[in-house]
């Protein structure tokens, strides 16, 4: 399938990919596979309102949009899906290092390289947008003390990356996955296989308290099935928790 008519909008400095993506289908300018990339993003955006922080130039900065095929029921299958598109083409650099963060975050070699961020569109009942946007560091080859876990494709590899190529690779791998989803069952069951320490033991937190948790899997629901010291199975809900990168 070629991917090449799907058109690319390409930006020196913009606020967010995900905002300009937004504002084209709130002006009804939006059709299936349209891509803004940005060189540069001022106010990029993270998961539940955090933001996310580039280095101009020096990483991948995209988002997609797409017309999603499912009920918004499967929205996290839909999510796991472009997850496991993404690490799919991030295995050919590193093809033992990748895995998925519960929810959504790039993992290589136990350090975060990226962030999915997926925001829907409803109207009426009917889920007619997905603005996936995805920010990767590509060329970084350090990173500030504040930002212990954090880590990129030049510091995992030792080489350059061209970022347009990693960029045509990851576009076509994602709207491939929209536009010919997978049975939910075998979505997850890939998504669990890269699922970033399954069956080991992770340190959570919350405001009250911090534990260990052995992870199990991820459900299609969205929750995270983990074991507690006790031998007592519970589910997390995304937010519920704070992931405790020390342990």
């Amino acid at each position: 399938m070629a991917f090449s008519h799907f058109p690319i909008i390409e930006l020196d400095t913009i606020d967010s990919t995900n905002n300009y993506a937004m504002q084209l289908i709130d002006a009804n300018k939006a059709q299936q596979g349209l891509t803004i990339v940005a060189q540069n993003q001022v106010a990029g955006k993270g998961q539940r309102g955090k933001s996310w922080l580039d280095s101009p130039g020096q990483s991948l900065l995209m988002s997609i949009i797409v017309l999603p095929q499912g009920e918004i029921s499967s929205q996290f299958v839909f999510n796991a899906s472009i997850a496991v598109a993404v690490a799919n083409v991030l295995q050919k650099f590193v093809p033992a290092g990748i895995h998925i963060k519960w929810p959504n975050d790039i993992i290589i070699n136990d350090k975060k390289a990226g962030g999915i961020l997926i925001e829907n569109v409803l109207r009426g009942s009917r889920w007619t947008h997905s603005v996936i946007g995805l920010g990767l560091n590509v060329k970084q080859e350090a990173f500030h003390s504040s930002l212990p876990y954090a880590t990129s494709l030049k510091i995992a590899t030792g080489t350059g990356t061209d970022i347009a190529k990693l960029r045509d690779d990851i576009r076509e791998y994602i709207i491939q996955a929209v536009l010919s989803p997978l049975p939910p069952e075998k979505t997850m069951a890939q998504y669990n296989d890269l699922l970033y320490k399954r069956n080991r033991k992770q340190s959570f937190r919350d405001v009250h308290a911090k534990w260990d948790a052995s992870i199990l899997s991820a459900h299609k629901d969205g929750t995270l099935e983990v074991q507690l010291n006790d031998g007592s199975k519970v589910f997390y809900q995304h937010g519920q928790v704070i992931w405790d990168w020390g342990g």
